[in-house]
């Protein structure tokens, strides 16, 4: 009887994790091993959900304890060594992982997550080796190559933009804990000093339109609707746009790719913002060619940009964080190329990543 109880609780844990309802899922996946202990099958599928939910220590439980029942599963140690990685354990999290391509050394996702690893922890050649081992293996093809470009970028050009899948598994992995990792976490507070920058430039302006580019959780929500509206927001993630409308702030929210919705909307618009936006895209002809069409005469386009390091001769470059950054040179000429008056450009930083402060620009461009 405890068996089929089990069983039942399994499924519907499957069911809704399929249906994207994570913490439901885990709750099946918990109601299952009160009444089946130690089930291996189980234990995996709860730790791949908590990893979803950012509950890294309760992954990594479960991870080991299913590995305690079936030595050497491929799921398990895929899992126990992202959950150390979300710890930030970052040089143990390699063992799992070594352990997993002993015993199978085509395993694609492996390589992948050995690259992932290995770059973040500084050591960029062997992160490449592990990405063509990746790429010769079957692994995702546009994600391999740009995380490649990034750590290598002799191998090949970087692409003009993050890959979309990348992007929106990205953060739509991160959308519950978004918030508090961000802001928290990170010391992020650029939407915040862009709207400050905004009310500065344009005291007591009332904006008819507004466009939260990138809007993820609704960060700005509350300060764009003290200047301005209808708002309207933007982002490639279901997950973020969920989270969006939880907050009752915006008109509209569509889910598409930045670029190609500045080309094709029909809105017009007095203020858009994008914070953390542009660290997934390299040229920005696209992008500033369709707010020049959406902004309304005299609307203003305020967003945040990665700085540069220099020397960057194209004026814009991909990061081994997988993030771009560009040149203040590159912004001022593309702004001058599309017609854009560029009104502030102020030195910040953006975040915190590993105790170091992340440098960065607010800037704030207007329509003629």
């Amino acid at each position: 009887m405890s068996f089929e109880a089990a069983k039942a609780a399994f499924l519907q844990g499957l069911a809704s994790w399929r249906a994207g309802r994570a913490a439901e899922a885990e709750a099946h996946y918990l109601a299952a091993l009160a009444l089946l202990p130690g089930r291996a099958s189980t234990l995996i599928n709860l730790a791949a959900v908590q990893l979803a939910l950012g509950k890294p220590d309760a992954a990594l439980l479960h991870a080991e304890q299913a590995l305690a029942a079936e030595p050497g599963d491929a799921d398990a140690l895929l899992h126990s060594a992202h959950a150390l990685a979300q710890l930030g354990r970052l040089q143990e999290a390699l063992a799992p992982l070594d352990t997993l391509l002993a015993q199978a050394p085509q395993h694609a996702g492996a390589w992948a997550s050995r690259g992932n690893l290995l770059r973040e922890l500084g050591r960029l050649p062997e992160a490449a080796q592990a990405y063509r081992q990746a790429l010769q293996h079957g692994a995702d093809e546009a994600l391999n190559r740009y995380a490649l470009a990034a750590v290598q970028p002799g191998d090949a050009p970087a692409p003009n933009a993050s890959p979309e899948a990348y992007v929106q598994q990205l953060f739509d992995h991160y959308a519950a804990g978004f918030e508090q990792h961000l802001v928290q976490g990170l010391g992020y507070r650029a939407h915040e000093d862009l709207m400050d920058l905004v009310h500065a430039l344009a005291p007591g302006r009332w904006f008819d339109g507004v466009l939260d580019l990138g809007c993820g959780t609704g960060l700005a929500a509350s300060r764009l609707r003290q200047v301005g509206g209808p708002l309207h927001g933007l982002d490639l993630s279901a997950g973020m746009l969920a989270r969006a409308q939880a907050t009752g702030h915006y008109a509209r929210l569509q889910q598409a790719e930045a670029s190609a919705h500045l080309a094709t909307t029909p809105e017009r618009y007095a203020l858009v913002l994008a914070t953390d936006v542009l660290i997934y895209i390299g040229p920005l002809d696209a992008l500033l060619a369709g707010l020049r069409r959406v902004l309304a005469p005299q609307g203003l386009f305020a967003f945040s940009a990665e700085l540069a390091p220099e020397p960057c001769t194209q004026g814009w470059q991909l990061l081994p964080s997988l993030r771009y950054a560009h040149s203040p040179a590159y912004l001022r000429a593309q702004a001058a190329q599309q017609g854009l008056q560029v009104l502030a450009m102020q030195p910040t930083t953006l975040r915190h990543e590993q105790g170091q402060p992340v440098a960065g620009l607010l800037v704030v461009m207007q329509q003629a």
